[in-house]
């Protein structure tokens, strides 16, 4: 994700998506569109604020329960 920096900022200020994890409640995904694919930005909220804990390319969005937009 080197050279993406702006667009894994991008991602957290203006998703397209945002889905909580599957696996964890705390942890939420972020999804933007760039180029042919999309950026995720997987997050975890942790007593009142968060961390970023990776960043990666896909071409799918997750399953997950979507809360962003509703």
């Amino acid at each position: 994700m080197r050279g993406l920096e702006d667009q894994v900022r991008k991602a957290l200020i203006l998703p397209r998506t945002i889905r909580v994890s599957k696996t964890d409640n705390n942890v939420l995904l972020y999804y933007r569109k760039y180029e042919a694919y999309y950026i995720c930005v997987v997050v975890k909220r942790l007593n009142g604020s968060g961390f970023i804990i990776t960043t990666y390319k896909t071409e799918n969005i997750k399953e997950g329960n979507q809360i962003w937009p509703k």
